[in-house]
């Protein structure tokens, strides 16, 4: 008997270019939702009715201030987040969710844009990604299940992109199937995609793309974007360039998205494991020049189209947490360090291991925090187990017995994949 389940997904859409008015009200309302922000974070707002003691005298919609009051104590309470993004992008609770369509019109559907006020909403063509017509479909459609989540607005330069949360059933694979590989992905700049497959709990034939080519060209299209600006160019000149980087960007997340999915299906009953990575903007602080590096990396867009890409191939897709993947050994889940980028050591003197990959640690990590009884965060401490940041333990973490270790993977057993993102 077939059941089913619900999953989410961010659909994006592309807003037609607004008229000089519609501009000025969205760059408004934008502008006024990220002081609302800024202003509700920096008083340490912990509940819903301290932000909205703070939110109310903000001329914004009601979907934005509801927004913020869930949002702002999340980010102190849940994510113990150090700043916030300096462009964050304006979010709207679901009953932002209103959207009209025409076949007749150039553009079909169309967004009813929230403003402060009654009777100052305006409506706006959307552009769709055409990979999610079919989810776009079932949006619109008054019989489908398909139900609207949270709204979130981003501009870049001159173009304003709408990302929208959407629940939908999907075939039920809450249950793992009989003896599964667990599959575990880890999203980085250094190392784009490392995967580690575990079997009989042991890192087996690890898979490293590296990060090297997209985070040149991240820096060249920031040098070039920046140099046009500072020489005032035309705007078809910088647009030109920023689709080009796009382009070429979409063209590594596209590789390596279709790496990881092949090499998770060459074991047996694979699971894929990630991160969830939902609020990694607030929970980065190492300083505003790294922010701005690390910000402007799509790490959940690489994450989509692997998950779209597994649906294909029918392999299921977990989310776990990601709290001390990098700083935790797989093997006796003691707390260590990472005295370099791609180098972990474990500070529990029984362990067997000593010295480890990190990139390959932390994917080991992600696999194994998923299992038929669900999530689970071993952290044993060990003396002073702090990180070296200096941020607290997770509370939330479970402290278990060490298990009986198997075999250690030895770091000559991978090799670097050189098919996506290597340097030529």
């Amino acid at each position: 008997m077939s059941t089913t389940q619900t999953a989410n997904k961010t659909l994006e859409a592309t807003l037609v270019p607004p008229t000089r008015c519609k501009e000025q009200r969205l760059q408004q309302t934008l502008s006024e939702y990220r002081e609302a922000l800024h202003d509700a974070f920096e008083q340490n707002c912990t509940t819903m009715s301290a932000t909205n003691d703070v939110v109310t005298p903000y001329n914004l919609p009601y979907q934005a201030k509801d927004a913020l009051k869930s949002y702002v104590p999340k980010l102190h309470k849940t994510y113990n987040a150090q700043e916030v993004d300096d462009e964050h992008p304006l979010r709207f609770v679901n009953r932002a969710g209103k959207f009209d369509r025409d076949s007749s019109r150039e553009y079909e559907i169309c967004w009813n844009v929230p403003q402060p006020g009654r009777g100052t909403n305006f409506w706006i063509p959307l552009r769709l990604n055409p990979n999610q017509q079919e989810l776009w479909d079932d949006l619109l459609d008054e019989e489908s299940s398909t139900n609207v989540g949270e709204l979130r607005l981003q501009k870049h330069r001159k173009t304003w992109t709408l990302h929208v949360t959407v629940e939908y059933e999907i075939e039920d694979t809450s249950e793992h199937p009989e003896n599964p590989t667990r599959v575990g992905f880890d999203i980085g700049e250094s190392m784009l995609v490392t995967g580690c497959a575990l079997q009989h709990d042991t890192p087996t034939k690890p898979l490293l793309i590296n990060g090297k080519e997209a985070k040149r060209i991240r820096k060249e299209m920031h040098t070039t974007l920046k140099r046009l600006q500072e020489r005032d160019a035309s705007d078809w000149r910088t647009e030109e360039r920023f689709s080009y980087y796009q382009n070429r960007l979409t063209d590594i997340i596209e590789k390596a998205s279709r790496e990881s999915v092949e090499y998770a299906r060459q074991f047996e009953n694979p699971v894929i494991v990630m991160e969830d990575l939902a609020y990694i903007r607030e929970s980065l602080d190492y300083g505003k020049y790294m922010n701005r590096r690390l910000h402007s990396w799509a790490f959940a867009r690489l994450q989509g189209r692997i998950e779209d890409k597994a649906r294909d191939a029918g392999i299921p897709v977990r989310y776990v947490h990601p709290q001390y993947t990098s700083k935790t050994c797989h093997l006796c889940k003691h707390i260590g360090y990472r005295p370099r980028q791609a180098e972990f050591k474990c500070r529990n003197p029984e362990c067997h291991v000593s010295t480890f990959q990190a990139d390959i640690n932390a994917s080991a990590n992600i696999a194994r925090r998923v299992d038929p009884w669900g999530e689970s965060l071993p952290v044993k401490q060990v003396d002073d187990d702090s990180p070296q940041d200096g941020s607290r333990c997770d509370t939330a973490t479970t402290h278990c017995e060490q298990s009986e270790t198997s075999s250690q993977m030895t770091l000559t057993t991978f090799q670097e994949s050189k098919s996506t993102a290597s340097d030529d």
